[in-house]
């Protein structure tokens, strides 16, 4: 088997996002560039126009989360190619075992996500609480988060209310490539929120990133109904939706 092939099949079932441009027609048909989110590569096209061409374009593809096909101009006259993107499951890390992550697990297992909760007060993050999550950790979530691989592919959602938990985490979070990140809290919460983390050093383009109030306003008020409006922000964020009302 080609190596570039066993590469891209290897990070697939390890559950990486990994992208792998074709060269489709031509006298470079079956080409391929095996590519990173990180702008790693292996592998070439036959030509680096079409190499740089790949690199390029995987970048948007990358943040999308989708393949396309596409048409390189070059001396020799235009090339197909394609990027097959293959992300890995969605991944729900739930920082804060409280009364809102229960339902929110659930409905993000619901939609196929893999789902976290991160939680070092035991009292709360027990096993009756959360049989139903793919990991339950009892540690710090700032020191789970830096160690989780979090990659394009990972939400994040901050519930605690608690800042000394929160902040940090969420300083860890903003720097990370996750997809998407939330927090609990009123404005005037977020705020202070925003004044913690600019003194833990976090720009504010970091900060920004930051979705919160949390959730689409559905008026939302028990913790069923709370879940449900934070999953669906995250939805519309993973579809593209740039524009989510407030």
């Amino acid at each position: 088997m080609n190596p570039i092939v066993s590469s891209f099949e290897a990070a697939v079932r390890a559950r990486r996002l990994v992208g792998m441009a074709t060269v489709l027609d031509g006298p470079l048909a079956g080409q391929k560039l095996l590519l990173w989110p990180d702008g790693r590569s292996e592998g070439n096209l036959g030509n680096p126009l079409l190499d740089c061409a790949a690199q390029e374009r995987a970048r948007t593809l990358f943040a999308e989360l989708r393949a396309e096909r596409l048409t390189v101009d070059t001396a020799a006259g235009p090339v197909q190619l394609f990027i097959d993107v293959q992300p890995p499951p969605p991944r729900l890390i739930i920082v804060g075992a409280v009364h809102a992550a229960i339902p929110l697990a659930t409905i993000a297992k619901t939609l196929d996500f893999e789902t976290y909760v991160v939680d070092s007060r035991t009292a709360f993050a027990t096993p009756e609480r959360f049989a139903h999550v793919d990991r339950l950790i009892t540690r710090w979530p700032a020191d789970v988060l830096a160690e989780l691989g979090i990659d394009e592919t990972t939400c994040i959602v901050v519930l605690t209310h608690d800042e000394k938990i929160d902040n940090p985490a969420l300083a860890v979070a903003v720097r990370s490539p996750a997809r998407y990140i939330g927090a609990l809290g009123s404005r005037r919460t977020h705020a202070q929120r925003v004044a913690a983390l600019q003194a833990l050093g976090v720009d504010d383009a970091a900060i920004a990133r930051i979705h919160s109030p949390i959730g689409l306003p559905i008026g939302a008020r028990r913790p069923e109904e709370i879940a449900l409006s934070i999953m669906a922000e995250i939805i519309a964020v993973l579809n593209g939706v740039e524009e989510v009302a407030q």
